[in-house]
């Protein structure tokens, strides 16, 4: 009884997750397709948070209520093909919400240096290529990933094997063949790459935003300096959505090393690995948010000031 207590509270618990970030991504995306829909021209950078927004609420959705409906009982729901879809289509989107996170730092990083002619040519090439960068980041992902379904199998699949990852309502199969460590080495040299190329755009804003902050104070008075530009404000909220990532990434990888290394079942680790490896979309759209101009005439203009 106990058990099932503990199960049901962490149900509750993700499902009001699911349904925060659900509507968190979804406001930002419904946003966009208004703007678009009355003819409002979007920047580059807009262009990566869709793309951002729209994999965080996959990532949600196909992560969260698959692990939601096992908590309340519901372990038997999916088939081998339905559990071989969910889980390719999550590694894709999970690989694209890092991308699209790295994609956006670095632009970031490239638009507060602009001052300097150099970077402000880097700007215009990069902003002619966001959007053929990000279908490609799909594309890449899923030719990456083309080789999960191959190993997650249904509920049906009752067989006790060392090498087996239980998620409860589909499994998971590591391998310890070669090419399956080559396999192994290709994702985390993907996500490795993702990481570093975010750290050095993090230490490149830093570093701008301490430079700039710097002159502000010795050209401008007290007054003025209170004062923050639109790019500045944008850059360290972005800023706090790598921190976020790198966080939640850091955390939920550690668990799956636990998860893997692990000779015995260890249910914390699965419960911690789903709250933690969802937290992220759930959070990020909140921090968008917060520096996006929601421009209420936008979609009542009869009552807008021209």
């Amino acid at each position: 009884m106990k058990m099932i207590s503990e199960n049901v509270t962490m149900g509750i618990f993700l499902f009001c997750q699911i349904i925060v970030g659900v509507l968190g991504n979804f406001s930002i995306l419904f946003y966009y397709v208004i703007l678009i829909f009355i003819g409002k021209h979007l920047l580059p950078k807009d262009l990566i948070i869709e793309h951002l927004t729209f994999s965080n609420c996959l990532t949600i959705i196909l992560r969260g209520i698959p692990r939601t409906m096992s908590y309340f009982g519901f372990n038997v729901f999916l088939d081998d093909i339905g559990c071989k879809l969910i889980m390719y289509i999550s590694r894709i989107t999970r690989g694209m919400s890092m991308h699209a996170t790295c994609i956006l730092s670095c632009f970031q990083a490239i638009t507060i240096r602009s001052s300097n002619f150099k970077w402000m040519k880097l700007k215009y090439k990069a902003t002619k290529y966001i959007g053929p960068f990000c279908l490609v980041s799909w594309l890449f992902h899923l030719l990456l990933n083309i080789l999960i379904p191959a190993r997650v199998s249904g509920p049906s699949y009752k067989e006790n094997v060392t090498n087996r990852l239980s998620y409860e309502y589909c499994s998971l199969f590591t391998s310890d063949h070669v090419g399956a460590a080559l396999y192994m080495f290709l994702l985390c040299f993907s996500d490795v790459l993702c990481l570093s190329l975010m750290a050095c755009s993090s230490v490149s804003m830093v570093s701008t935003l301490y430079k700039h902050k710097r002159q502000v104070r010795n050209i401008h008075s007290a007054q003025h300096f209170q004062k923050v530009s639109p790019e500045d404000r944008a850059s360290k909220n972005i800023l706090i959505l790598l921190c976020i990532f790198v966080i939640s990434y850091s955390l939920s990888s550690l668990v799956a090393v636990i998860r893997t290394c692990s000779k015995y079942p260890v249910p914390w680790a699965l419960n911690i690995f789903t709250l933690i490896e969802i937290c992220f979309p759930v959070v990020s759209p909140f921090v968008l948010i917060t520096n996006m101009k929601l421009n209420f005439s936008l979609f009542l203009p009869c009552f807008g000031k021209r």
